[in-house]
């Protein structure tokens, strides 16, 4: 394999840190890009070399201004992996500067901008014949009374940009329960000059309903990589990323997915979230990523192969061998899980004999790597900190009270 061409990741989390393992393995020179070095993500051994700006922040201008800077100093061309829906929305907008310095998944804007926006992308999926969660956009709180004659509970109240909500209220979604919680959900989260939120059904369901597929399109919208799986826990509890899943074989959805993608023209690196719906059995599409997740590598095939090693082959003209599912395979994301674990516990719904046997078949994890062990120590150290702290008033009072008998 030439692994001449090196990578660029404009941003570092737990996913970043992926793709710098596992192109870094192969002997790939990967760069990565972080306002902040001393992340955990930013200590592997994989990156040839961190570069300190936050890219995702800075105005569209001054980012690809600085990506092209960071290119030239390269000497030669490099591969760019978008790790966010804002970064690839930039690399879309922006592909004619950027191609001077970079290849990457050359997407239209419109294509971008349609998958990412929540409610362009539903009326998309419906167009083309892909079942959805039925949904509503309230443009005033009128609306939303409006939309209670009809409502049946609980609801979803979910951004249209979820980056946008998550800066704004730390969330990106919430189930209300009932009426006077919707009213109360809307008007804590809405943003009145510019409305952000929509109002979907609730799928009845565990998290073992919600399905992924992970996979790659050439450029004739091809599916070269494709693979399912199931979450089992998420983070946050209900609602979140996945926090451990597992890979399993789901036809209906990689033939729905690809009948999709094909319809959309679609090129680069999918990650896509379905819900069951058991009340009339069918697969409904949350969300559509049309860049790398931060999850992809649940999905690796028993010779090692994912969807940035296939970006790669495929970018730099290279064969992309024939994928070997790895059925059962397992990966976490140590800390969030562990986070997950608790709640659901609280909640009842996980007792110790079911975490045991969630353990079976974990074949990776976010953070651990035995050849690559400084972002592992740092999470650590960082939960163990974060665990001290909160048991610190309870020691505090413990010995007060023993003091006073």
């Amino acid at each position: 394999m030439d692994v001449s061409l090196p990578v660029v990741v404009p941003k570092i989390h737990h996913g970043s840190l992926a793709i710098a393992r596992s192109l870094g393995r192969l002997g790939v020179e990967v760069h990565g890009v972080t306002p902040s070095p001393s992340a955990p993500a930013a200590l592997s051994r994989y990156w040839r070399q961190i570069h300190v700006r936050d890219v995702e922040a800075a105005p569209a201008a001054r980012a690809v201004e600085y990506l092209l800077e960071l290119g030239r100093s390269l000497g030669r061309k490099a591969l760019l992996i978008p790790v966010s829906d804002r970064l690839t929305e930039l690399v879309a907008e922006h592909a004619g500067a950027l191609r001077e310095r970079f290849v990457f998944a050359d997407l239209p804007a419109q294509t971008v901008s349609a998958l990412t926006s929540k409610k362009d992308m539903y009326f998309l999926a419906r167009r083309l014949g892909i079942p959805t969660a039925e949904t509503a956009f309230p443009r005033c709180k009128a609306d939303v009374i409006h939309f209670l004659d009809k409502a049946a509970f609980p609801v979803v109240v979910k951004a249209i940009d979820g980056a946008l909500m998550k800066r704004r209220a730390g969330c990106t979604l919430v189930i209300a329960r009932d009426e006077r919680e919707l009213l109360e959900q809307y008007d804590r989260l809405e943003e009145l000059r510019a409305p952000n939120l929509m109002l979907q059904e609730y799928i009845p369901g565990g998290e073992d309903s919600v399905w992924m597929f992970n996979g790659y399109f050439n450029a004739d919208s091809d599916c070269l990589f494709g693979m399912t799986g199931r979450k089992l826990r998420q983070n946050p509890v209900y609602t979140g990323s996945t926090s451990l899943g597992v890979c399993l074989a789901n036809e209906e959805v990689a033939v729905m997915t690809r009948r999709f993608m094909k319809a959309l023209g679609y090129r680069g690196i999918l990650d896509i979230g379905y819900r069951y719906d058991a009340r009339d059995r069918e697969y409904k599409v949350l969300d559509v990523n049309p860049r790398i997740g931060s999850s992809f590598r649940l999905f690796v095939d028993v010779n090692g192969l994912d969807v940035a090693r296939v970006l790669y082959r495929d970018l730099t003209g290279q064969p992309v061998p024939a994928q070997a599912a790895s059925e059962g395979r397992k990966w976490l994301v140590e800390d969030q899980d562990l986070e997950s674990c608790l709640r659901y516990r609280k909640d009842g719904k996980l007792e110790l004999r079911q975490w045991l046997a969630s353990l079976k078949g974990i074949r990776e994890g976010a953070w651990f790597a035995g050849d690559d062990l400084r972002p592992f120590l740092a999470i650590a150290g960082g939960v163990s900190a974060k665990a001290i702290r909160k048991a610190a008033p309870w020691w505090a009072e413990t010995k007060r009270v023993a003091r006073a008998a």
